[in-house]
């Protein structure tokens, strides 16, 4: 029986280890860029892409850990947005998800990370699927 607990036990520990990690969303400031072809979009302050998952309703993700979604596309959260990136601030909110991670939206729609930009200058999620698309301003 102590064998079969100790067992369940680093089940669960590495289990929410996982959940946690693959979830963590960094707080940074949320500003613009601009690139050819993709036109004037949300960023982070180390110019990394934002995006936005056309499955979510308004202030409610439908991209969840228990899918894989997040480890793919980790939650964004922002701790300031940039005065001049002409960013209604009016429009910028923040959520705490059912999986009690706490996620920035925009105009309600929550933001997120591509895992596969790996530079400022990558937008390899812009039209993913045909639901995973940069958030214009």
């Amino acid at each position: 029986m102590k064998a079969l607990n100790k067992i369940m036990n680093t089940v669960f520990i590495l289990t929410a280890s996982t959940l946690m990690l693959a979830s963590v969303s960094v707080a940074a400031t949320l500003t613009t860029k601009t690139k050819d072809g993709v036109g004037t979009y949300l960023a982070d302050d180390k110019e990394m892409a934002l995006y936005l998952f056309k499955k979510d309703a308004p202030g409610k993700s439908a991209c969840g850990a228990a899918n894989g979604c997040l480890e793919k596309w980790p939650a964004f959260l922002a701790d300031a947005v940039d005065p001049k990136a002409g960013i209604d601030t009016a429009d910028v909110g923040t959520i705490t998800r059912d999986d009690g991670i706490r996620q920035t939206t925009y105009k309600g729609q929550p933001l997120y990370y591509f895992f596969k930009d790996k530079s400022g200058d990558d937008v390899n999620g812009q039209g993913m699927g045909n639901v995973w698309y940069v958030v214009a301003p």
